[in-house]
């Protein structure tokens, strides 16, 4: 077997706690330890997992790659730790709150040899992943996105853009490889429920909906294309492809009746858990130095749009660096848009 890759979590709260279980588990990492200033947390997570409680320093010294899951303000402080000791890093999202910040984060790495991931890890659910392929001939023509949800105990960014939304629009990105000319959005009570427009010079439009405050949990998306409605449930990990047969006029003995019936194909997906799937990924471009999947230009351009989306949300006539107004143009002219998923 390939020599495996020496990791760490730093920040062990619900999620990091989810990295550290995810990298025990898989065969291409060594989960070497964590590091968390809640003493508390870091020895329950390190007792659970087999592995142990580690300074920092200590933990970046010892590791060829760490997983920050700290909360998103910490972010670009402990991202620089890492990267001025030549540590790969995987950040979750949103990669930044300031784009300037990820910006000069993204060069610091690059002077410095070190690979940045950024945790988008709906890109990483096997439902998107044969999205891709079923999309791959297809002309889009919109995609309408809902992230819903009630409100949840732990601590989370107020904005909902930020915590939830972000996801369907690094999504969206992805998919349609393209910058959005322009983007309207609304919010209410504090923008915890927020839905907005993006309009694609291919004449395509996006609409994405996230929510902190409906009873019932959903995680959709669906696609509508020239000759199909293509459904994803990001929860279930299934993708349906629902198209109308040609119409016709059957005879019967009561007399002619009209008969137009619906087909949905189910492709197949394959199982597996996206954290996993992410992690193994990040693994391995840690091991072959290449591009990580989801790069720190995908995270600065995601934390873009959504930044957009949280001030036009928050008052449609506001004006950020890059723009003004709702319906207006943004500045991409520094961003990527051409990957995939």
């Amino acid at each position: 077997m390939t020599e495996r890759i020496s990791v760490g979590v730093i920040g062990v709260g619900s999620m990091g706690a989810h990295h550290a279980r995810a990298y025990t588990e898989l065969p291409q990492t060594t989960l070497v330890g964590i590091a968390d200033q809640d003493t508390d947390a870091a020895n329950s997570v390190a007792t659970e997992y087999g592995t142990q409680v580690l300074a920092q320093s200590a933990l970046l010294d010892r590791v060829d790659a760490v997983s920050i899951a700290v909360p998103t303000a910490a972010h670009a402080e402990v991202a620089r730790s890492a990267i001025d000791v030549g540590v790969d890093i995987l950040i979750e999202k949103p990669f930044v709150r300031d784009p300037a910040v990820g910006r000069d984060l993204i060069e610091r790495a690059t002077e410095n040899d070190v690979l940045i991931q950024v945790g988008h890890v709906e890109r990483f659910n096997p439902a998107i992943q044969t999205l891709s392929d079923v999309l791959a001939d297809r002309d889009v023509i919109a995609v309408d996105a809902r992230r819903l949800g009630p409100p949840v105990d732990r601590s989370i960014d107020r904005s909902v853009a930020y915590d939830l939304m972000i996801h369907d629009v690094d999504i969206l990105l992805a998919l349609l490889e393209g910058a959005p000319q322009s983007i309207s959005a609304v919010g209410c009570h504090d923008n915890r429920h927020v839905t907005s427009t993006l309009q694609f010079d291919q004449e395509i439009v996006g609409t994405v909906t996230a929510s902190r405050l409906t009873q019932q949990k959903v995680r959709e998306c669906w696609i509508t294309a020239s000759d199909c409605l293509v459904v994803v449930d990001y929860i279930e990990q299934t993708v349906q492809i629902h198209r109308h047969s040609v119409p016709e006029y059957v005879d019967t003995d009561d007399g002619v009746r009209y008969r137009h019936e619906s087909i949905t194909e189910r492709p197949t997906v394959e199982s597996g858990e996206p954290l996993k799937n992410e992690l193994e990924a990040f693994a391995e471009a840690v091991r072959e130095r290449s591009e990580p999947p989801v790069s720190g230009i995908d995270g600065l351009r995601a934390v873009e749009v959504v930044r957009r989306i949280d001030s036009l949300a928050t008052d449609p006539t506001s004006a950020i660096p890059g723009g003004s107004g709702s319906g207006q143009p943004i500045d991409t002219s520094s961003l990527d848009f051409s990957g995939g998923v």
